[in-house]
């Protein structure tokens, strides 16, 4: 697209600064509206597959996120009671080897910082605070975006990464009705020095049991410990990650789990819990000059690890698009049909994770030990996981 078009993103999370980083370097004027009063600390790790990487070190980031990411040797499966271990894939420089890029772990507000330094680098004024977007009209040549204050900007297209709460996204489509999966999850961080040698090796472990799995990885260089462990129960279904929990109560949903787990509990500095509600794949993301990205229009359960690289993609093949087309509908058009079938299969293969995680057979450890051996053989896992990180967000085609 030719000139400098100005494009309005609601939302400054990860989908959010991704999207506005990548128009940004294309010469495209951005601003980002955010409804938090100060960018701050929040959430905990997630992890990056090589087809995350690919963007962020082609956004000019790798320095940066090799300064404060984790890079493990590989992942493991570990069985709830007994902890046998198996390899599920390996990583460090067979990723490199295989894919081209690193997978790592990193803390939330660690790539966040990374994203508005870099964004500010360009534009220092790009990201507005205290800005809750609430409404937005469109007239066939601009968007007008109205806040929570009354006031209103406009623009030429507008950007819903505003969550999986989306206001844009209930603007243009209704209001969604989530159906709550039955799983509740805990997340929490402990400084990895207050924990013992074995807990503190290079590597991702997913423990599987009957009803529940627990993820767990070093971030930071390896100063803390991320902990994310789903559990099945329905008695709690706030669909929130700021929601605190008690060590205790996270304690009691997995009572009878291997020591390590209940040492990693023990030592978390506050848990949190949150509702775990599926979403079926949109078939629609875009209307005219406004569209979604992200957990906005495709938000999905956390099973294959590829919540924010979702995100990551989007923002960079919604910056390709808007380069390609001079048309804001038409490029928006071909952003949606780049990106909505490969995110619909990502949330369906997500949910299909949650059963294998959590089937009730692992409850018999002999049961559990052929079911583990069989479901994550070395070549079933390569079908799961294969076609998610050979993914080229730089190349795919737009047409």
């Amino acid at each position: 697209m030719s000139g400098k078009a100005r494009v309005l993103i609601a939302g400054a999370g990860i989908g959010g600064l991704v999207a506005g980083l990548s128009l940004l370097r294309r010469g495209f004027d951005v601003d980002i509206y955010e409804q938090a009063p100060h960018l701050g600390e929040i959430g905990a790790g997630f992890q990056i597959s090589a087809n995350g990487a690919r963007v962020l070190f082609e956004l000019g980031l790798e320095k940066q996120i090799r300064a404060t990411f984790m890079e493990p040797a590989g992942k493991e499966i570990r069985l709830w009671n007994t902890g046998e271990t198996w390899k599920l894939f390996d990583l460090g420089v067979v990723s490199i080897e295989r894919y081209g890029f690193p997978y790592f772990m990193i803390h939330r507000a660690d790539l966040h910082g990374i994203l508005v330094d870099a964004i500010r680098a360009v534009k220092p004024d790009a990201i507005h605070l205290n800005a809750k977007a609430v409404s937005s009209v469109q007239d066939g040549t601009s968007v007008t975006l109205t806040f929570a204050d009354g006031t209103t900007t406009t623009g030429d297209a507008l950007i819903g990464a505003d969550g999986v709460h989306s206001t844009i996204r209930q603007a243009l489509f209704g209001s969604s009705k989530p159906a709550f999966t039955g799983c509740v999850a805990w997340r929490g961080l402990v400084p990895a020095e207050k924990l013992p040698e074995n807990l503190r090796r290079p590597v991702g472990a997913n423990w599987v049991g009957p009803g529940g799995h627990i993820v767990h990885y070093l971030l930071r260089r390896g100063e803390l410990f991320n902990f994310v462990a789903v559990v099945e129960r329905s008695d709690w279904q706030v669909e929130s990650w700021t929601e605190r929990g008690t060590n205790e109560e996270c304690a009691a949903d997995f009572a009878g789990w291997h020591q390590d787990i209940q040492t990693v509990i023990s030592h978390l500095d506050q848990p949190y819990k949150w509702a775990l509600l599926g979403r079926d794949p949109m078939d629609q993301w875009s209307v005219g000059r406004i569209t979604l990205i992200g957990d906005a229009c495709h938000p999905t359960l956390p099973f294959l690890a590829q919540g924010a690289v979702m995100a990551i993609e989007d923002g960079f093949i919604l910056g390709r698009c808007m380069d390609a087309y001079d048309d804001v509908e038409t490029a928006l058009q071909h952003y949606e049909r780049a990106r909505i079938e490969r995110t619909g299969k990502i949330v369906r293969g997500s949910a299909e994770n949650a059963k294998r995680f959590h089937n009730h057979v692992l409850s018999n450890t002999a049961e559990a030990e052929a079911y583990v051996t069989r479901e994550f053989e070395e070549t079933k896992v390569e079908q799961r996981y294969d076609w998610l990180f050979r993914y080229d967000a730089t190349s795919v085609s737009i047409d």
